[in-house]
C-alpha cells in the first residue's frame, strides 16, 4: 500500500491517514489547506449523518449516500428530500472523492471543499442556507467545542463545515474488492471473469480507465432526452456540450443500481444492452461509440455475461462495513 501520513493524533492504535495502492494515482486533493487529524475526520463523520443541515433537520448527507450501497442512494432511481420533494438526477455513489477533479453529473462544482454545498443549497435536497446552519451548529450542546478543538477559532464558520465534510469524505477510500485482490496477486479471476476483463479493456476502459474505473470526463453516452436535463451544457453553455454527463467510477456498481444520471436503468444487462443497442446518435455522441454506420458497442449476449461477471470483481464489501465510516450516532 502507497500512502502519505497526512495527521496525527494522541490515540496510537487508531491514527487517521490516507492509505491506497502503489497503482493508484495521487490524489487530487491533498489536504494543503486542510490538516487531516483524527478529530476532524470525526467532525466531519458526524456532520454527514447529522439532518441538522436540512432546514427541517430530517435528510442528512447519508440520507442519499448510504453506506451498504457504497455510499450510494438506496437503489432509487431519484432522491427524496425534505418534505418529500424528489430531484431530478440520481444521487452518484461516493467513492475515491479525493481522486476527483470536479462533482455533480455535470460536473458543476470543481472542489471537494464546497461539494457539500450543491445538495445544502438544492431545494429538492436540503433546501437549507449557510447562516442557518451556522445558527444550529452554535446552539447545538457539543459541536461549538468540537469545531473549537479542531480549528481553534470562534465562532463557527463555513469554511470549517465544508473542512470538517472533506476531511471525512476523502478518506472514503475503496480499494479492496477482488479485482485489487487480483492486482496484488492474493487471488486469481475465474475463466469468465477473465474474458469479461479482456472485453472490459477492449470496450470500456477508454472511459473507465483503471485503477479508478472513471476517467472524470464528460461524455454523450446516447442516452433518449426523457426530461429535459441537458447535462454538462447546462454548466458550459456550449452546445457541443450537450447531454454530456460526468463518467461515474464502476467500482462497487454491481450494489449501486439503478443506473445513468437519472436511473433509469435498473440493471447492469440493461446499461450493455443500451450501449450495444439502444444509443441515440447525437450529434456530439462520443467518438468511441461511432463504428462506421454503427453506433454502439458490438457485444453478443455472452460476452455481456463475461463483462458483468467481471464487474462483480469490483464489489469491494469491507468498504460497506467499514466501522471508520459508518454512522457515528448510532
Amino acid at each position: 500500500m502507497a500512502g502519505v501520513w497526512l495527521g496525527s493524533c494522541q490515540d496510537t492504535e487508531s491514527p487517521i491517514e490516507m492509505r491506497y495502492p502503489d497503482y493508484f494515482p495521487d490524489p487530487h486533493y491533498t489536504f494543503s489547506r486542510n490538516t487531516l487529524t483524527k478529530e476532524g475526520f470525526e467532525l466531519g463523520r458526524a456532520l454527514f449523518f447529522d439532518p441538522i443541515l436540512s432546514v427541517d433537520s430530517s435528510v442528512s448527507c447519508a440520507s442519499c449516500h448510504a453506506q451498504v450501497h457504497a455510499f450510494a442512494d438506496h437503489n432509487t432511481p431519484l432522491s427524496t428530500g425534505v418534505f418529500g420533494r424528489q430531484g431530478i438526477r440520481n444521487s452518484p455513489a461516493i467513492i475515491n472523492a479525493a481522486w476527483q477533479t470536479s462533482f455533480m453529473w455535470d460536473g458543476g462544482i470543481n472542489h471537494i471543499e464546497v461539494m457539500p454545498f450543491g445538495p445544502i443549497d438544492n431545494v429538492n435536497e436540503m433546501n437549507e442556507t449557510l447562516p442557518h446552519i451556522l445558527k444550529k451548529l452554535q446552539r447545538h450542546p457539543t459541536y461549538p467545542d468540537r469545531f473549537r478543538q479542531v480549528f481553534d477559532q470562534t465562532p463557527i464558520h463555513s469554511q470549517q463545515v465544508f473542512y470538517a465534510l472533506a476531511q471525512y469524505m476523502s478518506m472514503l477510500i475503496s480499494s479492496d474488492a477482488r479485482y485489487d485482490q487480483m492486482r496484488r496477486g492474493e487471488t486469481s479471476f475465474t475463466a469468465d471473469e477473465d474474458r469479461g476483463y479482456i472485453l472490459f479493456k477492449k470496450h470500456c476502459a477508454s472511459c473507465h480507465s483503471e485503477p479508478l474505473f472513471s476517467d472524470f470526463s464528460f461524455r454523450n453516452t446516447g442516452l433518449a432526452d426523457l426530461s429535459g436535463d441537458i447535462g454538462r451544457q447546462h454548466i458550459t453553455s456550449d452546445p457541443d456540450d450537450a447531454y454530456k454527463f460526468k463518467v461515474p467510477t464502476l467500482r462497487n456498481v454491481a450494489l449501486t443500481h439503478p443506473y445513468m444520471h437519472d436511473g433509469r436503468l435498473r440493471t447492469l444487462k440493461s446499461v450493455l444492452d443500451h450501449y450495444s443497442d439502444g444509443m441515440v446518435p447525437y450529434h456530439n455522441i462520443d467518438s468511441v461509440f461511432i463504428n462506421g454506420d454503427y453506433t454502439g458497442i458490438p457485444l453478443t449476449e455472452s460476452e455481456k455475461e463475461d463483462i458483468i461477471s467481471f464487474l462483480h470483481t469490483l464489489t469491494d464489501t469491507s468498504y460497506l462495513k467499514k466501522p471508520l465510516f459508518n454512522d457515528p450516532w448510532k
